[in-house]
Parts: structure tokens; C-alpha cells; sequence
């Protein structure tokens, strides 16, 4: 039983409610459930990102809890049939033991991969990781936040020396006399944080957004710039181009706080506004008011999101806004700065602790010796036998069942058969394997292609700790125990590092562990040093299912990283509604603000690097003349495993369909709803016209959160970014035709 969780309410007892946040997207929104004998209900509460707001998504995230389409026991293929059958635990954790093991024998530790969720709490992102590096001893483990914020992630680690995506509170926004939102539409993929834009515009602030469609967040702007797709940088380079030209640059806050400035201001020379209209057909006027806005505003706030970093020069179009961020003196001044908005629920701490292929916990390099040193000696293994880094997600998922890649494959929350670019090519990549498992509370497209199915406990069901778009880290509060024949996703892993384990040589002594300052890590560190010396012993007591006792352990892991958890406790979080990171030590101050006195680099300034713009990976021509762009709405979430079951989102958004402006639409002889086919060189879908003069001539859109005929990243371009391996989902190129 999680700490705090309880059995479903008996009729006729009295309800019970818990506070806790939304299982969605990275502004994790407060809310209250209360179970009585009707069922789970959703009630907003006072918090400080969504101040008592939810959207659609929120007020009905507990719908899910009792789903008929919920997995309630372990599912395994029939080797006869091909059909998933429900089976044991016992026999669906020995059919997963035995793949592993058969694999690992004859390919060695790397022929098995894990991948992982933004989704997961920061107790199962820190477990997973470790389970892969010692319980696996792969290399090979990265997750479905590379898809999401790993360009952002990397332009601001080589920029300030550290990845938080707000370096300030959300409210900072509500203050801003200047906000510049590139590639971002919150009204529709986090709506309560409108309420920030609404405020920040009664106070006579002005809102820019930089969209090549009209989206419901670019129609409360007071200034939208339509680019074409894959054009931001240029955009960027020709902002600071009029800044440096009008003398909005602070030049003391450059020479005393950065490095690097000079190549820069000679690579924005050539991007005069006339170019950069002509490349990206903004109009100079456009860019030119948007300076001036940016230039000469006293608060001034500059956030990129997806449209700006799903692109192959993601890391270098960021760091173009974060060029323009640096020379306007913004990163660290009161009420400015420069941020991102993580996407996933957790997509900031799941990024923090251990699933990404080159990370440990605290934000460490794997391979940085120190790092290692520092994490081996929490998980009582030599330094020696932790792997080395592994390749990025793309990468890992397109070599899987190749002769030189993974054999295996677990997954834990994530649906890359939806949300992978050239899907059909990843689809067909998962069906070579010779063993996919797959932890999951539904059958997404993902886990009906596994050899076995694991059911999971869901976001009210389990204890734990999220950290969001602020990097502010908060408590999920279990409401009920899971249903009877599901397990929690740390409780599965605990499970896995047992039996792996028991077929393990003996060892002399169980590793000891530390001792922590929480009653549950201490009971484990106790556990630890007086188990039997049977391996399984040693495993179970290194890979604990209780979240508290893992939330402990990564406090001591993280401790002295960028991403320092020392300080922060579950008691702490619930005394200041959320803790934010780093925060040192117990009786420390935590840090709602970065960068007020130095940047997190050798010598305490940020990096200036300069940037230019390269074309897209793939251009248009004369039999693919178009630009295919993606993006979210507003009733769906990810690959909609979980939305798309949900009455009210499904009726609301029931399919996908492609956006299409109405002239490209009467030169092609397509209607307002008729069935129309997007095609490139790797692959097609298939949905309705959806007509809208919001969207530019040149380019059409479709929502990603569909499977089927209408998945858009059949379509998708698999190039990636150099730096962070983030996959060009935001432009290739496309021919249209009525179906």
C-alpha cells in the first residue's frame, strides 16, 4: 500500500478527499478529489499556478480511475493464437525474467533497452533509471521527453550552465510590461495559465506571439507574427539585428555577465529586417514594433515551447532567443528573463533524475567520473560497473531489433507507436523485437503490440513528487489504493530487480546503505545492511516500492548536483505548497529565482553563442510543394491514450482532421470536410479538410494525438537535432490530395 492510500469508500461511509494536482500537463493544477460511494470528483483548489483554474482535461482526469477499458491484470501473447491472454504476476514477471535473461546471454547487457515517460513521477524517473544502469546494467535508456524539451534543455545548459525551464515564478508573467510567446499556444495545451496572460494585459502589458498559425492564444495577442515554419531563428537573429541597430542592447549587463557577445553581434549584422521578411514573411514592420517592444519595455519576458524547438536546428533556434534574452540585459533582472514551457506533466523533473541516456540523478553526466563516484557510492556499486551514456530516443527506438541494436524493450508510460516521428518505420521496429514489455493502465496502440502487458496504478492511486514547468516540486497524494491485480510502476520495478537478481551468484554481504534523515529511508538503509546475502535480497532492498524511501535515496543522489534535492522533503513540500530546486540543505532556502547574481558556469556568466539560420532538413519541390506542421488541441493530451477514451474530450475532439487554408483549398478542389490524404516521403495520413483562414497558404497542420489512418507522424520527418537528438516534428515537406 502507498503511504496514504486507502480502499475504495464503502456506500454510505463518509467521503474522503485528498489534495493533490493534475495528472496532465507541466502546470500541474491544483485540485482536491473526494471519493463517497458515487465515485471519484474533481474540485479545483487555490494554488499558485492555476489559482483554482482547470481545463477541460482536469475536471475530468478521474473519469480514468474506473474506465472498463482499464488493465486490471497482466496480459501475455499466446504464442498459438498471437492474442494477449490475462495471465498471473508470477506469470508474466517469469515470461519478462526469462526474455531478459535469454537475450542478455547471448548478447549481451546492451541487447536490452528502457523506455521511459514524462509523465512519471520523480520517485519512478530516479528508480527507472537506476534499475536500467544496475538492475539492467544497460546503457541503453532514454525516454519520451527527448520529443519535448531537449532542445530547450540543451541551449540552456550551454547558455547558463543549468536546465530549469521558468528561472522565475509563473505569477512573474501577470507583471510583464513585454511578454514574447515563440511557438507556444497555452490557451489550448495549458489553459489555466491564461489567466497570467489576461492579467498581464489589464495591467498594460503587451502580448506578442510568433505562430505561423492563428492560434486561440495569437488571437488575444496584441501583435502576431505568422512565420513560416522552420523560420524562427531567422526571426531571432533579425530582433537582436534591430536592437543592436536602435541601441537597446545593455551593454554593461553584457560586458559584466557574459561571454561571448562579439560573434554573435556579427552574425545578426547580416540579418537585416529585409531579409528576414523575405525568408520567413514577417513583415518588417512586425519585427521591427516587436523590438521596440522588447527593447524598451521595463519587465520583459521572452518563453519559447515546441513550434520553435521541434525542429533539427531546435538547439540553435532557442539559443537564438536566448541571444536576444542576454543582450537586453533580461536573464536575472526583477520580473524579466528568459524561460521555457515544459510540456509534460513532469517533463522538468522527469528530465532531472536518471532516464535520459547520458544523465544521473541530480543532473549529472554519466560520464563525468566525479558523478559517477558520487551516484555509485548512494547504489553501493563500483563506480566501474555503472555503463556508459547511451544514444538519444530516436536513435534507441529506430535501431531496436536491428543486428546491431536491442533486442528487448521495456516501456513505462509513454505510446512511441503514436508519438514517434516516421512512425510506421517505429511501429515496425517494435515488431522486430524479440521481447516488448509494456507497463501501462490502458492498451495504447503501444501495448498491443507487447509480448507483456503490466498494469499500473494511476495518478490517484500512488504517492510521490512532480516538478513543474517552475521548477517547483510538489506532492501527488494518493486518494485509494490501486485496484485489486495492479501494481504501482516503482512496485513492478522492485519486482523485475528481484527476480533478475535471484538467479545471480550469491554475494558475501549485502552493500550498505546510507543512513537518511526520513523514517522510511532510514528503515530501508537498516533493511539493507542486514539482509540475507542472496542477491534477490540485495535487489529488493536497492529497489524499494515504497515512494517515500525512493524520494529519500534521490535526495542523497541528487545532493550537490545542478538539480539538488537535498533539502527538499515531502513534509517541506506540504509546508510551502511546493519547494523549489535546487535547494540544498533542510533548514537552507530553496530558489525561486536563478541567475540573480551569477549563471550556473565555471565563471559565473552566461554564453552567448552565435547561431544562424540553416534551411529546414527537408524542402519543398515541385512533387511535395507544401510545409506540414503539427501541434496539440485543446481536449486532447500526448498520443491521447488517455483522452481519447474520455466521453467529453472524445465528442469534443473526436478525430484528427488536416488545417488547410481556404485558397490552397479551392486550388486543390477540397471542401470543408471532405477526406483529404497528406503525403511524404515517409508515409501518409488520411482525415478530414478542416478549412481555416488562420493557417498560412503554404503550409497545413494536424493535431498529433491520433492514432490509426489519422496519425500525423506517419508523416513526420525522423531528422534530428545534432546537439539533442529532438526530432523535426514541426516541418517537412507534403503534397495534398482529396481522398
Amino acid at each position: 500500500m502507498t503511504d496514504g492510500a486507502r480502499s475504495a469508500t464503502r456506500p454510505g461511509s463518509t467521503p474522503r478527499e485528498v489534495a493533490t494536482h493534475c495528472p496532465y500537463c507541466a502546470l500541474q493544477c491544483g485540485m482536491t478529489l473526494r471519493e463517497d460511494d458515487t465515485g471519484v470528483t474533481v474540485h479545483p483548489r487555490q494554488f499558485p499556478t492555476n489559482r483554482g483554474g482547470l481545463c477541460q482535461k482536469g475536471w475530468t482526469a478521474a473519469e480514468l480511475l474506473d474506465h472498463p477499458e482499464r488493465l486490471t491484470t497482466p496480459l501475455l501473447r499466446d504464442p498459438a493464437s498471437g492474442e494477449l491472454r490475462p495471465v498471473s504476476w508470477d506469470a508474466a514477471l517469469d515470461r519478462i525474467v526469462t526474455g531478459i535473461r535469454a537475450i542478455q546471454d547471448d548478447a549481451g547487457p546492451d541487447a536490452v533497452a528502457v523506455f521511459g515517460g514524462g509523465g512519471l513521477t520523480n520517485e519512478k524517473a530516479y528508480a527507472l533509471g537506476k534499475f536500467a544502469r544496475i538492475g539492467l546494467r544497460t546503457r541503453h535508456i532514454d525516454y519520451n521527453g527527448r520529443f519535448c524539451m531537449s532542445s530547450a534543455a540543451a541551449a540552456g545548459m550551454r547558455a547558463f550552465g543549468i536546465d530549469r525551464g521558468l528561472p522565475f515564478p509563473l505569477a512573474d508573467l501577470g507583471r510583464a510590461d513585454t511578454l514574447l510567446l515563440v511557438g507556444a499556444n497555452p490557451a489550448e495545451t495549458m489553459p489555466p495559465l491564461v489567466r497570467w496572460l489576461t492579467e498581464q494585459r489589464r495591467n498594460g502589458g503587451q502580448l506578442i506571439v510568433v505562430d505561423p498559425r492563428v492560434t486561440a492564444t495569437a488571437r488575444q495577442a496584441d501583435l502576431h507574427l505568422q512565420p513560416l515554419p522552420g523560420t524562427d531563428l531567422a526571426v531571432a537573429n533579425a530582433l537582436l539585428h534591430i536592437a543592436l541597430t536602435e541601441g537597446w542592447v545593455d551593454r554593461t549587463y553584457v560586458a559584466e555577465r557574459t561571454s561571448g557577445f562579439e560573434a554573435v553581434r556579427r552574425t545578426v549584422a547580416a540579418w537585416w529586417p529585409a531579409r528576414a521578411e523575405q525568408l520567413s514573411g514577417v513583415p518588417v514592420a512586425d519585427l521591427e514594433a516587436t523590438a521596440r517592444a522588447l527593447g524598451t519595455g521595463g519587465r520583459v519576458i521572452i518563453l519559447t515551447a515546441r513550434g520553435a524547438e521541434q525542429h533539427a536546428k531546435g538547439v540553435d533556434t532557442v539559443t537564438a532567443y536566448v541571444n536576444l534574452a542576454l543582450a537586453l540585459g533580461l536573464p536575472g533582472r526583477d520580473g524579466s528573463g528568459y524561460g521555457c514551457l515544459t510540456g509534460q506533466g513532469n517533463g522538468q523533473g522527469g528530465r532531472e533524475h536518471g532516464q535520459k541516456a547520458d544523465q544521473l540523478p541530480g543532473y549529472r553526466k554519466i560520464d563525468d567520473p566525479a558523478a559517477r563516484e558520487h551516484v555509485a557510492g548512494v547504489w553501493g556499486v563500483p563506480a566501474d560497473d555503472l555503463p556508459g551514456p547511451g544514444v538519444p530516443a530516436y536513435q534507441l527506438l529506430d535501431s531496436l531489433g536491428t543486428p546491431d541494436g536491442p533486442r528487448g524493450l521495456l516501456v513505462f508510460g509513454s505510446n512511441p507507436v503514436v508519438s514517434a516521428p516516421r512512425a510506421a518505420r517505429i511501429e515496425g521496429r517494435l515488431r522486430d523485437l524479440d521481447l516488448l514489455v509494456v507497463a501501462d493502465l490502458l492498451l495504447s496502440e503501444t501495448a498491443a503490440l507487447a509480448d507483456v502487458v503490466l498494469p499500473t496504478a494511476q495518478w490517484a492511486e500512488e504517492d510521490g513528487t512532480m516538478t513543474n514547468l517552475e521548477g517547483r516540486v510538489l506532492r501527488r497524494r494518493a486518494l485509494r489504493n490501486p485496484p485489486p491485480g495492479v501494481r504501482t510502476d516503482l512496485a513492478i520495478i522492485s519486482d523485475l530487480a528481484t527476480r533478475l537478481a535471484a538467479a545471480e551468484t550469491p554475494t558475501t554481504e549485502a552493500p550498505a546503505a546510507e543512513p537518511a534523515s526520513t523514517t522510511a529511508a532510514s528503515t530501508t538503509a537498516t533493511s539493507a545492511a542486514t539482509a540475507s546475502a542472496r542477491p534477490e535480497a540485495v535487489a529488493a532492498a536497492r529497489f524499494p516500492a515504497d515512494p517515500a524511501a525512493v524520494f529519500a535515496e534521490l535526495r542523497r543522489a541528487s545532493a550537490g548536483g545542478a538539480a539538488d534535492y537535498a533539502g527538499i522533503s515531502w513534509a517541506r513540500i506540504d509546508d510551502q505548497d511546493g519547494v523549489y530546486w535546487p535547494c540544498r540543505t533542510e533548514d537552507g532556502p530553496d530558489t525561486p529565482r536563478l541567475f540573480a547574481e551569477e549563471f550556473a558556469t565555471p565563471d559565473g556568466r552566461a554564453r552567448f553563442h552565435s547561431v544562424d539560420h540553416r534551411p529546414a532538413a527537408e524542402e519543398v519541390c515541385a512533387t511535395y510543394p507544401l510545409h506540414f506542421t503539427t501541434g496539440r488541441v485543446l481536449t486532447q493530451y500526448q498520443s491521447g491514450t488517455q483522452t481519447r477514451r474520455v466521453p467529453a474530450l472524445r465528442r469534443a475532439a473526436p478525430e484528427a482532421f488536416v488545417e488547410l487554408h481556404p485558397d490552397l483549398a479551392a486550388r486543390l478542389g477540397i471542401d470543408d470536410g471532405d477526406p483529404v490524404k497528406v503525403t511524404s516521403r515517409r508515409g501518409e495520413l488520411c482525415a478530414p479538410a478542416r478549412l481555416s483562414v488562420g493557417i498560412r497558404p503554404d503550409t497545413v497542420f494536424a493535431p498529433f494525438h491520433y492514432a490509426g489512418a489519422g496519425r500525423a507522424n506517419s508523416v513526420t520527418n525522423d531528422a534530428v537535432d545534432p546537439i539533442s537528438g529532438m526530432p523535426e516534428f514541426k516541418i517537412c515537406a507534403v503534397r495534398v490530395e482529396k481522398a
